[in-house]
């Protein structure tokens, strides 16, 4: 099975703010890797036997590739956006693959059964109908008009409310969810899924927002969604398989898995495979 694809793209592997010049070691998609500040403070990442690997520092954190990456990390717009809170949530090891990591957090119908009186709640367990796209020009998965009714959208909602979303997949083991904005209608807050592949069954989450929130406290928020995604890592961590089916006969969908069945369609046609079972065993 060929990885190149997947080889040749960026993966986050730690947090900007808290590399100093010993460094961390860690790994990516099997490899062990170091990642550092060097002489004038900027960050660095090498691979096995020394091999100095290409490093971005975007989102609050430091990103990486064992390959050669064909195109730029992906944009997020709204981290140029002045007036919001950036908050680096932090680190999370889930024993899964890392593109089960990706779908669960595109899974919408599971909020009122692991996120109770939180994201979601009985009886409004329903997901009404959605739009979900391969948006052929960015190369990325779309998922809009996404509606919910959510006890606690946000650490910033009082009060249920039903909340509107946007998911969008650029890259394999990256996700960017649009949601409503309590405290300003007109925007969106945004919440990312970054997802270090240290093996094809053990991955790093790295949880980022972009906020529109002068009134919580960041531990507050930092809390809350680690809190949130403790809640999944149970869910995950007892998956079976460990690793994401392709074979679209493998797992039977709903009405409410379309971004997943197109999520695992687009990974199928881009060869992403690593962290993936082809066929059923």
């Amino acid at each position: 099975m060929t990885m190149q694809a997947m080889i040749d793209e960026w993966y986050p592997v730690g947090l900007f703010s808290q590399l100093d010049s010993g460094g961390r070691t860690t790994a990516l998609m099997g490899e062990p890797i170091e990642v550092a500040r060097d002489a004038h403070g900027n960050a660095k990442v090498t691979g096995r036997d020394g091999r100095v690997l290409p490093v971005r520092v975007r989102y609050g954190h430091v990103w990486s590739s064992l390959g050669e990456p064909k195109r730029e990390l992906f944009p997020i717009p709204e981290a140029d956006q002045p007036g919001r809170r950036f908050v680096d949530v932090g680190v999370v090891r889930v024993r899964c693959s890392p593109l089960r990591a990706v779908e669960n957090f595109l899974d919408i119908a599971h909020f009122p059964f692991v996120h109770t009186d939180i994201l979601g709640a009985e009886p409004h367990t329903e997901v009404q109908n959605y739009k979900v796209e391969i948006r052929e020009e960015e190369d990325e998965v779309w998922a809009t008009q996404v509606k919910f009714y959510q006890p606690q959208a946000a650490k910033s909602a009082s009060g249920g409310i039903t909340t509107e979303y946007m998911y969008r997949v650029p890259a394999p083991t990256c996700s960017v969810l649009y949601k409503t904005c309590p405290p300003r209608p007109s925007e969106w807050d945004v919440i990312t899924l970054f997802v270090q592949p240290l093996a094809e069954d053990l991955c790093d989450v790295w949880p980022w927002m972009a906020l529109f929130d002068d009134e919580t406290a960041m531990t507050d928020l930092i809390h809350f969604q680690q809190m949130i995604f403790l809640q999944d890592r149970s869910i995950l961590e007892n998956q079976i398989p460990r690793l994401l089916p392709l074979d679209p006969g493998m797992e039977i969908p709903t009405r409410a898995d379309l971004t997943s069945i197109a999520y695992r369609r687009w990974l199928k046609r881009h060869n992403y495979t690593y962290g993936a079972q082809l066929v059923a065993q």
